[in-house]
C-alpha cells in the first residue's frame, strides 16, 4: 500500500505562478491570432512546460519538507514570475530577461534534484542548462536566427534522454546503489495525478479571467450574460470529461503499474497529452476575450478559429491521454472533434454566440453518448474487460503512435 504524499501547498502556490505564464501565453496569442503567433506560443509553452514537469517529478520525489528546499522552490518561483513578465516580448526585447530566468528556473531545480541523485543531476542538468542558455541566445537574435535558438533549445531537451539513459547504462548515476531510472520509477501515483489535476483546473480560470477582460468596461447586457454562461457551460464541459471520470482512473492505473515502467506512463499521459490540452483551453480563452464583447456579431477567422480549435486541440490531447492509460470509451470524444472544428463556421458567417452554443451542444452530446456507452455496469476505471494494467504503457496496438512515441523518462530530468 502507497503511503500517501498528497501535494502540499507550497506546490499549489508554485502552481499558481507558473500558470501566470499560461495567462501570458493566452494574451500574446489574443493579440496575435496568427499562424506565426500560434507557433511562438507552442514554442514557449513547451520549453517552460518542460520545466514544469521536472519540478513536478521533484517534489513528488524530493518533497519541500525543509526550510532549503522551500528556500530553493520560492527562487525558482521568482524565476519563473520573470519568465512569465517577459513573455509578451520573449521575441524581442524581453528574450534576454526570459531566457536568463529560465537559467535559473533549472539551476534551482538542478540543486533540489542533487539531494536525490547527487552528481548523477549532471547527466539532466547540463543539457537542461545548455537549453536554457540558447532561449537565452535568442534574445540577443530576431527573425530566423532567433527560431534556430529556440529549436536548439528544444534539441537539448529531447536528447537529454539518450544520455540520461547511456548513464543508467553504466550506474554512472547511482546513489545508495540505485540508478536515477530505479528512482524515477518510485513517482507515489495519488501525489503526480493530483499535482497535474490542481493544474488544470487552475489553467481552466483562464476562461474565466478572460470573459472579464473580453467585457472590460462594457455594459452588463443580457447578451453579454449569456455569453458569459455559454463560456463557463463549455469550461464546465471540458472539466467534466477530465475531473468526473479520468482523473481517478488514471490514478487507479498508475497504482496498478509497476513502479519500474511507471514514470514513463507519467511522461506520455502527463507531458505529451498534457501540452494539447494546457494549450487548448489556452487558445479558447483567447478566442473569449476577443468575441465575448462582439457575440452578436460576425467572428474574423481568428476569433472563431481560436474557439473551435482550443476545444478540438483538448479533445485530442484527451484521447490521446486516454489511449495511453487504456481509458475507455474513446470514440465519442474523438468524433467530436470534427463538428468542434467546424462551429468556426457559425462564428464566422452567424455569430460568436451561435458559435459558443453549438460548441456546448457538441460537447454535452459526446458525453451523453460516451455515458449510455458505458452503461451501469462499467469497470469503474475505464479500462476494457480483461486489459492489464501492469503492462507496457503504450503496449496496446490502440495507442497508435502516441503513447510509443518520444523517450520514457520525465521531463525536466532525464527526457522531453
Amino acid at each position: 500500500m502507497e503511503s500517501e504524499h498528497r501535494v502540499s501547498t507550497l506546490e499549489l502556490f508554485f502552481d499558481l505562478v507558473f500558470v501566470f505564464t499560461i495567462t501570458q501565453l493566452t494574451v500574446l496569442l489574443a493579440d496575435d491570432l496568427t499562424l506565426r503567433g500560434a507557433g511562438r506560443v507552442l514554442l514557449i509553452f513547451t520549453v517552460l512546460f518542460w520545466m514544469y514537469g521536472g519540478y513536478a517529478y521533484l517534489t513528488n520525489q524530493v518533497p519541500p519538507d525543509r526550510p532549503v528546499r522551500r528556500l530553493l522552490i520560492l527562487l525558482a518561483m521568482g524565476a519563473f514570475l520573470v519568465c512569465a513578465l517577459a513573455v509578451p516580448t520573449a521575441f524581442g526585447d524581453g528574450g534576454v530577461a526570459f531566457g536568463l530566468g529560465y537559467l535559473v528556473v533549472v539551476i534551482m531545480h538542478s540543486a533540489l534534484y542533487s539531494q536525490a541523485h547527487g552528481r548523477g543531476v549532471l547527466w539532466f542538468a547540463l543539457p537542461n542548462a545548455l537549453s536554457a542558455l540558447s532561449v537565452t541566445a535568442a534574445g540577443l537574435f530576431d527573425g530566423a536566427a532567433a527560431l534556430g535558438l529556440w529549436a536548439l533549445a528544444l534539441l537539448f531537451q529531447f536528447v537529454t534522454p539518450a544520455i540520461s539513459r547511456r548513464a543508467a547504462a553504466t550506474g554512472a548515476d547511482a546513489v545508495e546503489g540505485k540508478t536515477i531510472e530505479d528512482q524515477l520509477g518510485g513517482i507515489g501515483a495519488a501525489h503526480f495525478v493530483e499535482r497535474h489535476g490542481l493544474l488544470l483546473i487552475i489553467v481552466f480560470g483562464e476562461s474565466i479571467i478572460a470573459v472579464g477582460i473580453g467585457v472590460g468596461s462594457l455594459p452588463l447586457t443580457f447578451g453579454i450574460i449569456v455569453g458569459a454562461f455559454l463560456t463557463l457551460a463549455v469550461g464546465a464541459a471540458l472539466w467534466w470529461m477530465y475531473f468526473v471520470r479520468d482523473e481517478g482512473r488514471a490514478e487507479h492505473v498508475f497504482a496498478g503499474c509497476p513502479p519500474d515502467r511507471r514514470f514513463k506512463l507519467a511522461l506520455r499521459a502527463y507531458y505529451y497529452c498534457f501540452i494539447p490540452m494546457l494549450l487548448g483551453i489556452a487558445a479558447f480563452s483567447a478566442g473569449v476575450k476577443k468575441s465575448i464583447g462582439h457575440l452578436g456579431e460576425q467572428l474574423p477567422a481568428g476569433p472563431a478559429l481560436a474557439l473551435a480549435g482550443g476545444v478540438a486541440c483538448y479533445l485530442a490531447g484527451d484521447v490521446a491521454f486516454r489511449l495511453v492509460l487504456g481509458i475507455r470509451p474513446v470514440r465519442f470524444r474523438a468524433l467530436a472533434v470534427v463538428p468542434v472544428l467546424a462551429t468556426a463556421a457559425a462564428g464566422m458567417r452567424i455569430g460568436a454566440v451561435w458559435q459558443l452554443t453549438a460548441l456546448v451542444l457538441v460537447l454535452v452530446a459526446a458525453l451523453a453518448a460516451e455515458s449510455r456507452s458505458a452503461g451501469p455496469g462499467a469497470d469503474p476505471t475505464g479500462a476494457e474487460p480483461g486489459a492489464d494494467l501492469t503492462a507496457e504503457p503504450g503496449a496496446e496496438p490502440a495507442t497508435g503512435g502516441v503513447a510509443g512515441s518520444g523517450p520514457g523518462v520525465a521531463p525536466g530530468v532525464t527526457g522531453s
